[in-house]
């Protein structure tokens, strides 16, 4: 019989591939940016507060913080270059004013995250206390994360197009949110559990959004394409003929 410490093991490496393939899956998005040379209206939320998460789900699994939580610094300490990529290549293609908010958003974060590293470190003196602290903000910027593409999802229910909520995002939020509750709820942990649960609701109201939407929002791209305004979404949602959606 499996015993309850392997399946949380197996349950947190199939949650790593699926947190990496989360972190990934806006590569896509990043291709068309390039080619467009512009940001258009794409939101830097999502990556600014999934940076945010992950540097402090590192803090909390580090060993003097909450020790044996190595599955939780290795992906995301991967998350945390990934995301920085992304939003350094925001900043790339956004202009002046949109460019410098999110600059300042991204320095801001990085300071909160040392100073609480520090004053955790330096303060408390229990593993305990300090997993009691940095696990409740953990959770409190977790629940932000996910709660990012809310934005992105008031624009879909307004334009009646998903033409800016990319498809594999919402995907594989929806799958790492599942890994996620699952490894967190085999040895109780509630700030694992909380956020990542969360995600999993969100993540399937993406995917509900997707197919109510996605009929106009096919309707929309071919009218742009009549008009000879093609946009980024033309590569990001398209029906095949067999009637299922992908993303490009």
């Amino acid at each position: 019989m499996v015993s309850a410490d392997s399946a949380r093991t197996a349950v947190g490496i199939i949650g790593n591939i699926t947190s990496l393939i989360l972190f990934l899956s806006p590569v896509l998005t990043f291709v068309q940016i390039k080619k467009k040379g512009s940001v258009e209206q794409f939101s830097p939320a999502p990556y600014l507060a999934t940076l945010l998460n992950c540097m402090l789900w590192v803090v909390y699994g580090l060993p003097m913080v909450h020790p044996h939580s190595m599955l939780v610094i290795t992906i995301n300490g991967f998350g945390v270059g990934i995301e920085l990529i992304f939003v350094f290549l925001f900043i790339f293609y956004s202009d002046g004013n949109k460019r410098l908010k999110v600059l300042v958003v991204l320095l801001v974060e990085f300071a909160f995250v040392a100073l609480i590293t520090a004053l955790v470190l330096t303060l408390l003196h229990t593993v305990a206390t300090r997993s009691l602290v940095v696990g409740c903000i953990a959770v409190f910027f977790g629940t932000l994360m996910y709660a990012a593409p809310l934005s992105v999802m008031k624009l879909v229910i307004t334009t009646k197009s998903v033409e800016y909520m990319p498809f594999y995002l919402s995907l594989a939020s929806l799958a790492n949110g599942i890994c996620w509750t699952i490894y967190a709820l085999i040895r109780f942990d509630l700030f694992i559990t909380i956020p990542n649960s969360l995600g999993t609701l969100f993540g399937l109201v993406q995917l509900i959004l997707y197919v109510t939407f996605y009929k106009s929002t096919q309707r929309q791209i071919e009218a742009k394409k009549d008009k000879g305004e093609i946009g980024l979404g033309d590569h990001v949602v398209v029906v095949q003929e067999d009637g299922q959606l992908s993303s490009y």
